[in-house]
């Protein structure tokens, strides 16, 4: 749910193809890789023309061969010291990021994700723009799954969906609120309708409404505790909340604390019970 700026390692994604190719001349499958270099960079070039969207990427008659899936598939999973594309994908694993860029959950992602699953798209096993990091949780949720039952692409890709700068969640705290039994994310009502349904998708494939929940209890109780403490100071309760707010801003508009405490403070019958109502004792 957050955007990331594209791969910028001084190597475009085609140029990355040539020297791959020119790299198989004196190997087992240096005709191969001549034969089908134009096919594979046409692939490549469309897949960045749509942003990666698999219903309109279709699928490539050269990847009917399963037989040839390893020839792509090994270039990832075994580069050998020498080639180029070894230190590319080193330093993608080495981004150092301090949450996930598929859910927004704080943490370190210590793994690369293929947005298109690599047995399923071989040839694109190597692009930089099909690589991100990803924590353990999404990418075990997010599976090969592509698209739903209507061809519709069910998640959202962090280098192409530019509308992942704004904010496209809004949550919801239902009552009591000295202890929430239930909460809400829905897509944000300012972006558009198709937006919020891929918003929607994204959020039911990777489970992020339940592992939000568990978030959301711990949050809540300390700003309980936290809103306690400023009202015995007394302290603006509205000014200290829209700090938080700012504060986990500074990490991205879609993080976890900030659609927490935007989602706090955009409830103005919250915001009164926080401000002016007894609060439990935690």
């Amino acid at each position: 749910m957050i955007r990331l700026d594209r791969p910028n390692l001084g190597l475009s994604d085609l140029e990355l193809i040539d020297r791959v190719v020119a790299e198989r001349k004196g190997g087992i499958h240096r005709d191969y890789f001549l034969r089908i270099r134009d096919g594979w960079r046409e692939r490549v070039a469309r897949y960045i023309e749509v942003g990666g969207d698999p219903d309109r990427v279709g699928q490539w008659a050269e990847m009917a061969d399963a037989a040839v899936h390893g020839r792509f598939n090994n270039l990832y999973l075994y580069p050998s010291e020498q080639s180029i594309q070894k230190p590319l994908l080193e330093t993608l694993r080495n981004r150092e990021l301090d949450y996930c860029p598929a859910c927004g959950e704080d943490g370190t992602p210590n793994t690369l994700d293929h947005y298109l699953p690599k047995d399923l798209f071989p040839e694109f096993s190597i692009t930089l723009v099909n690589l991100s990091p990803m924590c353990d949780i999404c990418q075990g949720k997010k599976g090969t799954e592509t698209v739903d039952d209507e061809g519709r692409r069910l998640f959202l890709h962090p280098y192409f969906d530019d509308f992942l700068d704004r904010q496209i969640l809004r949550l919801e705290v239902g009552v009591p609120f000295n202890a929430p039994v239930s909460i809400a994310l829905s897509p944000h009502p300012d972006i558009h309708r198709d937006l919020q349904d891929l918003v929607t998708r994204h959020l039911q494939g990777l489970d992020i409404q339940s592992r939000y929940y568990r978030y959301f209890q711990k949050a809540y109780i300390r700003l309980l505790r936290l809103v306690r403490k400023m009202r015995e100071k007394d302290l603006d309760v509205r000014v200290q909340i829209e700090q938080f707010r700012d504060l986990a801003l500074e990490k991205s508009i879609n993080s976890w604390g900030h659609i927490f405490y935007e989602g706090v403070q955009h409830n103005e019958q919250l915001m009164e019970y926080l401000s002016k109502e007894d609060l439990p004792t935690l």
